[in-house]
């Protein structure tokens, strides 16, 4: 499938705007959004090729950077944003409203794909939409920082975690107790944290694009 050229979109928020790249399959089943992880952005090399993958598979993506510029430029001194649950939730629902009133994106169904902290934003947006996000999909996630939100997605959820990333093993594994939701949990062999290994991450992104698919059918 062509994949067609990025368009770069501005999300307006107090003080400033939120930046991403939106691409769109012609007949796309879908539209994925990117919540990155602590101290990344939506250059992320590992979170493009996962998008690029599903875009091959005819679905949309969105990879957004929840912070704005100078919020960016702040955290890379402080650090101090990237943990900061309640801001990244906030925007990612703001960034899912904004979409449903676009005239390309407000027909299709929405799927969150979230790594490391973005994870976590990922659940709690998907708990406090409930019925507008079709699947959330995990990659190396904290979703133990969205612990009191759990029991409240609706979404289905796919937790995807390295086999030698051993205490996000555990942190993945509380919270799919707590998920109340239809729920599956993949362990990636002899995989690390980033997925680094060889066909690690495009195994990832087979299981990602899997999700998103089964699941848009059914929304």
């Amino acid at each position: 499938m062509k994949i067609p050229e990025e368009n770069l979109i501005h999300i307006p928020v107090k003080k400033g705007s939120l930046e991403g790249d939106l691409q769109i399959p012609s007949g796309a089943k879908g539209l994925v959004v990117f919540a990155h992880g602590s101290g990344s952005s939506r250059h992320s090399p590992r979170n493009r090729f996962v998008a690029e993958f599903l875009q091959k598979g005819g679905v949309a993506t969105l990879l957004i950077d929840l912070l704005t510029k100078e919020e960016g430029e702040e955290d890379e001194s402080t650090a101090a944003l990237r943990f900061d649950i309640d801001l990244l939730t906030e925007r990612l629902c703001l960034v899912t409203e904004w979409l449903q009133t676009t005239k390309e994106a407000q027909q299709m169904p929405i799927g969150y794909f979230g790594a490391s902290t973005g994870a976590a934003a990922a659940l709690c947006a998907a708990a406090k939409i409930k019925k507008g996000v079709a699947a959330v999909v995990s990659r190396g996630g904290r979703p133990d920082l969205a612990h009191r939100a759990l029991a409240d997605v609706k979404a289905p959820t796919l937790l995807i975690v390295g086999g030698h990333d051993g205490a996000v093993i555990g942190m993945n594994e509380e919270a799919y107790a707590l998920l109340k939701c239809e729920k599956e949990m993949v362990i990636v062999p002899r995989a690390t944290h980033l997925f680094e290994e060889r066909g690690a991450l495009e195994n990832v992104a087979r299981l990602a694009l899997e999700w998103f698919c089964k699941h848009f059918k059914r929304y």
